[in-house]
């Protein structure tokens, strides 16, 4: 059987991600497609419960080393059990965050040191890397402000970080795109969700048919 797609949705606070990859799933569903939607920290009981240590509470709670190692550690199981076996199934994997987001929020916004996080990231996921990852960019500021306006479930950890945490994050999503245009997709979230979701829409179909 032809191996799947693997897509991620990548991009701080407020980007509209998660937004866009329900509508993603459901327009791939539409066309016949298995989908498979997930997410991180989580996609797996075990991920679920790690997730629940590292988006709620004080942001001092664990050190960008300690996050780094957690979110591994769940991405481990995630792949394993959750994402490789949908991949050889042939579906359509999106998942909202992978990689990108420890090399990011850990590695370049955190601090440690991008040899380790990409230790981290072999053990973790071994060559299960995405095939399109697409990119939510707009402003922190705006993107926080979307997320405060949104309310909060209490995981909002990292959104307390500060901004100029999140104005990191950006330039460090912005690397990422520069160094790896194959497979990165730099999506303007800034307009509406119509707008937003067109370029979405293309930027799949043209990996997906091309």
């Amino acid at each position: 059987m032809k191996r799947g797609v693997f897509i991620t949705l990548e991009g701080g606070e407020g980007s509209g991600k998660s937004t866009q990859g329900k509508r993603l799933a459901d327009a791939l569903r539409a066309t016949g497609r298995d989908v498979v939607l997930t997410r991180e920290p989580g996609g797996t009981p075990q991920g679920e419960a790690l997730r629940a240590l590292l988006v709620r509470g004080e942001t001092g709670a664990w050190s960008a080393a300690s996050e780094a190692m957690l979110m591994s550690a769940a991405r481990e199981v995630h792949v394993r059990t959750v994402i490789a076996p949908a991949l050889a199934a042939g579906a359509v994997v999106i998942s909202d965050r992978f990689m990108d987001s420890t090399r990011v929020y850990q590695g370049f916004a955190g601090g440690v040191a991008a040899e380790e996080i990409a230790a981290l990231e072999k053990m973790a996921i071994g060559d299960c890397k995405p095939d399109l990852t697409l990119i939510f960019d707009l402003p922190a500021e705006q993107g926080l402000a979307r997320a405060t306006a949104r309310g909060s479930d209490a995981e909002d950890r990292f959104e307390r970080k500060g901004r100029d945490f999140h104005e990191r994050l950006r330039d460090g999503f912005h690397a990422i795109a520069a160094a790896e245009p194959r497979r990165c997709v730099v999506i303007d979230a800034a307009r509406d969700v119509e707008a937003v979701f067109a370029d979405v829409w293309t930027a799949v179909e043209t990996r997906l048919h091309g």
